[in-house]
């Protein structure tokens, strides 16, 4: 079944967003929607709300709020999981070789890439972003 998914190259992997596009393109998803933006600690905070009250948390806005961010609506067969494979583990450090969070993750939050991990968590990532 073709799903939409949302993604979005986070601020440490910006520089090489057309490096990660391509890597995305050639693995077969379609991007249907995309936009370059800046998020502000108040658009973050909104967005990564489910871990407001973690200890990460503040820590993840301001990684967040330091630079653009490139968020894209993607689109293939069995795309919120098989992307969330493709991309790599959440730490860079234990990503598959050749994965997207190995070659361009840092140290945790800083990973590269965000991905949907479920429909309900596209469908509202999606509307919060593409409003």
């Amino acid at each position: 079944m073709t799903q939409q998914s949302y993604t979005m190259i986070k601020p440490d992997a910006f520089a090489n967003k057309d490096k990660i596009i391509s890597m995305i393109e050639k693995a077969g998803y379609t991007i249907i929607k995309s936009k370059e933006m800046q998020m502000t600690p108040e658009f973050a905070g909104k967005f990564y709300a489910e871990h407001d009250g973690k200890p990460f948390f503040k820590g993840l806005v301001e990684f967040m709020t330091s630079g653009p961010v490139f968020a894209m609506v993607i689109e293939k067969e069995n795309c919120i999981l098989d992307f969330r494979e493709f991309i790599g583990n959440t730490n860079p450090a234990k990503a598959k070789p050749g994965s997207i969070r190995n070659l361009f993750g840092g140290e945790m939050p800083q990973n590269a890439i965000h991905a949907s991990d479920s429909p309900e968590s596209a469908n509202r990532e999606i509307s919060f972003i593409f409003n």
